[in-house]
């Protein structure tokens, strides 16, 4: 049986997004838990069969259970995986066997890749799909839903096809081949690591609450400091984790308390449980870890990396975690930052810590996500040369190389926090002997807090397919994914560069890559993220973990197909229009030009407050004064920011004629009369974004009220409910800069609009 919980919506994966496969003759051939649980898929699938069975048929088979007697077209797809360099062909004797080509394609295709094969016989279409292991063979299913959605009708659906046989396209990120009129589509994650970290604390915080930045209620794993009795949707959340791409969950706050720092050692039952739930659908467990565990769970007097004694408890606590949880994934840390204790406190840096760590997990395969956000939060405003943003490249950069094979940096997006504008960390570009990951928040704390519509996919695919050594140079994927080529010379210019010392060259990319990390959205709302169009956020993080290659547009196509796939076209159509463009949207409304922040304190970053941080000690300033605004992080007169990037995106930056207008304000300070590219004063620029923004959220709700009736009734209210709260804040956000900024410049709009 798959995971279904009543009353709770079903995201992405609606029976309707299953029909299609149901009606195909289906055999799946192999054994293990994984396979059972594709076995189960396609049950379910069958007992939504509408009608006659569809011609053709589907088989998803494991390359070593393939059988001598299989059916010819079956046969045929192992020859033609093979012509697609995939192992050697079938044995042609009788009993021959076909061990040595599984083990080939199987070492080929990785641990999650799978191969699609497909053909015409006179009894209709065939698809095969083969892998070497049960994860590559559920996530050939559903890739096979996924085209099923969109062959239905769906935005985009020209172009997709599933069993039945309708025309096909291969999607990026795939190798394509012809074989004797045999198609052969070959599909791996781009990603080892596809991890979603969850901030949820077992007991409620009184500042955090049961989830920090949670906007969808409570956890769904615990509950009034205990974990919850019925795992059951946490089993369905596996489910559509699995079918977006994610294959790594870390169950608790990096902000580790007393106790979630437990379930290291007292309450590893906890742990093994919601493993437990995980590993049908392929989903690995990690933890975070309190780097002072030592002391607060052991006895110990110190947390000294250096310690033998320290050494030897982490050893033991991770030899524990492994014999009753043999697939847990690792420690996720956040250490020497905001208050949580770290390396920094026994005069070790933070490879000593990682290092640590990596070392009591090397035996048993596990990984450290080492988090990279270290900074002065007692910062004096005053000080003008402090600068939050290079703050982690001064910390980490120095340590490139120092980190062992099993220590991921995680690095957030942008060099502040997850901000609707900023640059690229310089960090992700700058460390080439170090495993890179970069992190961005699915949960929207910045980004309207899933009262807003704010699809976040088009800013996560600018950073990941960017180049940023020119366009010949490897993309940031390239970096994550570890498959550059020359990366140890590109970074080697940027840290010259940021430097002035002579480019050596030296340095030696790894093979594995880092991967990519997301702080999660979902929590225990019967919509799972609290606006129901937040979802389409939780899915395109998957998707672009396994294939950053993807385009915003293609990974909205593939969402509203799934999960509106039997709503009328005009609902289907609305809700992509609302999607799509709707981050402009929000960034009009907000910070302007990348300056940043803005948002309140009080209320939890939730709505404007413009000089709310302003004269605090988090760094976080745009230093609005009579005559300008911005922050000046040039080399020639400001912090130097600027001049951490690969030499011709630093030049780029340093210069206000190609620095880009988007990030002006993040990178210079300019009077409120210097004109935009776009032939606009900043001032007016203000005006005029901030007026369009509401402007467009009015055009939203408009066209949501067109087709409210069409959607299922509690799924309307609720996205009525939060438009108009969008509404409300927008124009609370307009009036308050427009207004701040008219009464610091004095320039009035020269449209004449009202301004307070």
């Amino acid at each position: 049986m798959i995971p279904q919980t009543p009353g709770v919506h079903p995201a992405w994966l609606p029976d309707a997004a299953l029909a299609t496969l149901g009606a195909v003759d289906t055999v799946v051939l192999g054994d293990g838990p994984l396979v059972d649980t594709v076995r189960a898929e396609v049950a379910h699938a069958a007992t939504l069969r509408g009608g006659e069975a569809a011609p053709g048929r589907l088989t998803l088979a494991l390359l070593g259970a393939v059988p001598d007697d299989a059916p010819e077209p079956v046969l045929a797809a192992i020859d033609a995986a093979a012509g697609a360099g995939l192992g050697e062909p079938r044995g042609t004797g009788p009993g021959e066997p076909r061990e040595a080509a599984a083990d080939e394609s199987s070492s080929t295709l990785g641990d999650e890749g799978f191969v699609i094969v497909r053909s015409g016989t006179p009894q209709g279409p065939t698809t095969t799909i083969l892998a070497g292991t049960g994860h590559g063979l559920l996530h050939g299913w559903f890739h096979l839903v996924r085209e099923g959605a969109l062959a239905q009708g769906g935005p985009g659906a020209q172009g997709a096809r599933g069993p039945e046989g309708t025309s096909t396209s291969t999607a990026p990120g795939t190798s394509s081949h012809e074989h004797d009129e045999l198609s052969v589509d070959v599909h791996r994650p781009t990603h080892d690591l596809r991890v979603l970290d969850h901030w949820d604390n077992i007991s409620v915080h009184p500042v955090m609450g049961q989830v920090e930045r949670g906007y969808s209620g409570g956890s769904l794993f615990y509950d009034d400091g205990s974990l919850r009795p019925d795992l059951g949707k946490v089993r369905q959340y596996a489910r559509l984790l699995a079918a977006s791409g994610v294959n790594r969950v870390a169950l608790n706050n990096v902000n580790v308390g007393r106790r979630e720092a437990e379930l290291l050692t007292t309450h590893l039952d906890d742990v093994v449980a919601l493993a437990d739930a995980f590993r049908p659908y392929g989903v690995r467990v990690h933890l975070s870890v309190s780097f002072a565990s030592p002391v607060v769970l052991g006895g110990l007097t110190t947390a000294d990396p250096a310690d033998p004694g320290v050494q030897a408890w982490w050893a033991q606590a991770a030899s524990a975690v492994y014999a009753a949880v043999p697939d847990f994934g690792g420690f996720v840390v956040k250490a020497d930052s905001e208050g949580q204790p770290g390396p920094f406190s026994y005069g070790r840096d933070h490879a000593d810590g990682a290092n640590m760590l990596a070392r009591a997990l090397a035996p048993h395969g596990g990984t450290v996500h080492w988090r990279a956000f270290v900074y002065d939060h007692h910062q004096d405003w005053r000080d003008r040369s402090t600068d939050r943003a290079r703050a982690a490249y001064d910390h980490f950069t120095p340590l490139d190389g120092r980190f062992d094979d099993n220590v991921v940096l995680q690095v957030k997006l942008g060099p502040i926090d997850f901000q609707v504008r900023e640059p690229l960390s310089p960090v992700v570009l700058a460390m080439p002997q170090t495993r890179v990951a970069v992190e961005v928040q699915v949960t929207q704390e910045y980004t309207g807090q899933q009262k807003h519509v704010a699809y976040l996919a088009p800013q996560w695919t600018d950073a990941l397919q960017a180049r940023p050594w020119g366009d010949e140079g490897p993309a940031v994927s390239d970096v994550t994914s570890g498959t550059s080529r020359g990366l140890d010379a590109a970074a080697a210019r940027t840290e010259a560069a940021a430097s002035g010392t002579k480019d050596s060259g030296a340095g030696a990319p790894r093979t594995a890559g880092g991967g990519l990390a997301a702080v999660s959205n979902v929590g225990d709302d019967v919509f799972w993220t609290g606006h129901p169009f937040a979802q389409a956020n939780l899915y395109a993080f998957g998707r672009l973990a396994w294939d950053p290659t993807l385009t915003a547009e293609q990974i909205l196509d593939e969402w509203v197909a799934l999960t509106f796939g039997d709503a009328p076209a005009e609902l289907r159509s609305t809700v992509r229009n609302l999607l799509s463009g709707s981050l402009d949207v929000y960034e009009q409304y907000t910070a302007p030009l990348g300056v940043g922040f803005m948002v309140s304190p009080t209320r939890h970053h939730y709505g404007p407050d413009v000089d709310g941080y302003e004269y605090t000690a988090w760094g976080t300033y745009h230093f609005a004064d009579r005559d300008g605004v911005g922050v000046d992080r040039t080399r020639a007169t400001g912090t130097g920011f600027a001049g951490l990037f690969p030499p011709e995106l630093a030049q780029t930056y340093e210069s206000l004629d190609t620095c880009p207008d988007e990030l002006l304000l993040f990178l210079h300070h300019v009077p409120y009369s210097h004109v935009l590219h776009s032939g606009k004063t900043v001032v007016q620029h203000i005006y005029d974004t901030h007026f369009a923004g509401v402007e467009r959220v009015e055009e939203m709700l408009t066209a949501w009220e067109k087709v409210a009736p069409l959607a299922d009734p509690d799924l309307a209210a609720r996205v009525t409910e939060r438009l108009a709260e969008q509404h409300r804040s927008a124009v609370e956000w307009r009036d308050q800069i427009n207004t701040y900024f008219f009464r610091k410049s004095g320039v009035a709009d020269e449209r004449g609009r009202r301004i307070y």
